[in-house]
């Protein structure tokens, strides 16, 4: 049944800070109180947990903890249980937990149990949901593997005051292009996570970093940080890019110091919100291919405009990292991570002033594959298809249907930093790389070199394509294709897919290779939306058939041409209705699947998975 969200919590004193001075307009702090019941199911689904505590100096430090699903488990309201297979030593979070055992604990803390963080994250999906709360006094214990007590299962059980914990969906009604909510997580590469069992050996305890450690950072493409608002609560949160994002400033006897770009994302900040009021972070480093792993604790820098570009070219917002104390240990972790679908968000590494970028150190990420627009077709006003060209089939990749395709704007749409930009705050962190449905299929009219998008001109990206003309040969990079929407008509069931005006791209995409009669199109049209169902229809005449339309906006001041209109549309052979979707038009549908396809706005997809509620719901999501 849909759960009812709890009370949101206020923004704090240092994202208040960080909001204004990056000019993010006013809004509800997305965090719950508690745990929401979606942070719930990913508790239990995620196989990783990055753990983050303070010490008895308060310094944070964050550990990665898991290796397999299932091993945190809800035990009651906002109550999280975690037992699993640990390396405790060498681990600076796990050794403050086994002195609280011991009750050899100096800190104050530990009694009243200890303020901790937690991010537990599935990297196959990129779903994370966000913890703040207290570790439950009592309910620590460790149990040796064998006669190794380097190895063995720790126990412990959180009390989550506040969760934060949401996909990223994609709103077709938004012009086909994706929008952040929650946490980010559109710079996470993929990864399929398995158990292994640590041996854990101790190889650098003290600055500055091993060759090591150095050669981690420059192939790591994501950590766990961990930061503190004073001792009010924690946030544990994760940071990804291409290879080699975080950038050593320096490594020597007198100081060692890293730093790594704030990339564009939901604008929530809250983790720069903590530094700015606590400027200390915890930082983990994982080794997905040997168990390895950095931890690191010091203080932060955040560092924005023009003296961030100085430091880290390309950036306008940066935090350094001023590394007090770390530890390099070999085969330390509890599992390992197999690569899989890379973010197509990810730029090329940033490097410092001072280094070279030469090919030796490069990565996939600085080939750069081009589309080009070849065809501009205007459905409506507000509705456009567009067609491009790929430059480099091999290095980009061919696409399935129901998968999406990322492209890059900068170039075209960026204006460089601007601390002030009062005519377009939102634009100040805007990386210009949007996502949309990619609404053709290969092999049907279209050569393996190109694609289609159908697209509503909703915002800066869109209104700049609908401005273009072809003859002046727009070509923006291609960052990647990936996700997944695709019906399975294929087991005989009849699937239905309520698509909500513009969310029918999908389906586009994938009508040609479909059994139509095997489908049941459920689609909720505006009136000023009618050329689009005019389009789909004679494009895919078949599709008619299967089809109720609920059309709504018609009115006594309906033009004859727009009544025309609705009369080609019931001359294809589809069901039309006059009005907006109703329950009973869902809860009435028989000999359906039980399973439901959605690609609809946020406020009709809400309605429906309230009257889908005992049906298993599945709506595009790709997880950015």
């Amino acid at each position: 049944m849909p759960s009812v969200r709890p009370l949101p919590q206020e923004w704090h004193d240092g994202e208040k800070y960080m909001h204004s001075l990056l000019r993010v307009p006013e809004g509800e702090n997305p965090t719950s109180r508690g745990l929401s019941s979606y942070g719930s199911y990913l508790v239990h689904r995620s196989p990783l947990l990055a753990l983050g505590i303070l010490d008895c100096e308060g310094r944070p430090w964050t550990t990665i903890l898991g290796g397999e699903s299932a091993f945190m488990r809800p035990l009651g309201p906002s109550i999280v249980g975690i037992r699993t297979l640990a390396a405790p030593r060498f681990d600076p979070v796990l050794e403050l937990l086994l002195l609280d055992i011991q009750g050899g604990g100096a800190d104050k803390q530990a009694n009243d149990g200890r303020i901790v963080s937690g991010l537990p994250i599935d990297l196959a999906t990129r779903n994370r949901v966000k913890l703040s709360g207290r570790l439950v006094p009592g309910r620590l214990a460790f149990e040796a593997h064998g006669n190794d007590d380097s190895v063995g299962k720790i126990q412990l059980m959180i009390n989550v005051e506040s969760s934060l914990g949401m996909r990223l969906l994609l709103s077709i009604l938004n012009g086909g292009n994706l929008t952040m909510k929650g946490n980010c997580p559109k710079y996470l590469n993929k990864k399929l996570i398995i158990p292994d069992l640590p041996k854990p050996v101790m190889i650098a305890d003290s600055l500055p970093l091993p060759e090591e450690a150095l050669r981690l950072l420059a192939k790591a493409d994501m950590f766990f940080i961990s930061s503190s608002n004073h001792d009010a609560a924690m946030g544990t949160n994760h940071r990804g890019g291409p290879p080699g994002f975080v950038r050593v400033l320096n490594n020597d006897s007198s100081s060692t110091s890293l730093i790594f770009p704030e990339y564009s994302g939901n604008r929530l900040y809250q983790t720069l919100g903590n530094l700015q009021v606590y400027p200390k972070a915890g930082l983990v480093v994982p080794d997905f291919d040997t168990q390895g792993v950095l931890y690191l604790t010091g203080t932060t820098e955040i560092i924005v405009g023009k003296a961030a570009a100085a430091l880290l070219p390309r950036s306008n917002l940066v935090v350094q990292i001023n590394v007090t104390a770390a530890r390099f240990v070999q085969q330390g972790l509890a599992f390992r991570g197999l690569p899989r679908e890379l973010s197509p968000y990810n730029p090329s590494v940033r490097f410092l002033p001072s280094e070279h970028a030469s090919l030796d150190v490069r990565t996939a990420y600085d080939a750069t594959v081009y589309a080009k627009l070849l065809e501009k077709d205007l459905i409506s006003p507000s509705i456009a298809r567009f067609r491009f060209s790929v430059s480099d089939v091999k290095a980009a990749g061919k696409y399935n249907p129901g998968q999406y395709v990322a492209l890059g704007f900068e170039d075209e749409l960026g204006m460089g930093y601007s601390h002030m930009r009062d005519d377009d705050p939102k634009s100040l962190n805007d990386d210009y790389v949007r996502t949309f449905t990619v609404s053709s299929s290969r092999g049907n009219d279209l050569p393996d070199d190109q694609f289609e998008i159908t697209v509503r001109n909703v915002g800066v990206v869109t209104d700049f394509l609908f401005r273009q003309q072809v003859r002046a040969g727009l070509e923006v990079p291609l960052k990647g294709f990936g996700g997944s929407f695709a019906l399975p008509i294929t087991t005989g069931e009849i699937v239905p897919f309520v698509a909500g005006g513009i969310g029918i791209t999908p389906l586009l995409a994938q009508a040609a290779d479909l059994k139509l009669d095997l489908l049941r199109l459920f689609w909720v049209v505006n009136v000023r939306d009618i050329n689009l169902v005019i389009d789909t229809f004679q494009r895919h005449p078949s599709l008619a058939h299967f089809t109720r339309i609920f059309l709504s906006g018609i009115n006594e001041s309906t033009s004859k041409e727009t009544k025309e209109e609705l009369q080609k549309v019931e001359h294809f052979g589809a069901h039309l209705v006059i009005r907006r979707i109703l329950s009973s038009d869902i809860t009435v549908a028989r000999d359906l699947s039980p399973t439901w396809y959605l690609c609809t706005g946020t406020a009709l997809r809400k309605s429906l998975l309230e009257w889908l509620s005992r049906k298993k719901v599945v709506y595009e999501d790709f997880n950015y």
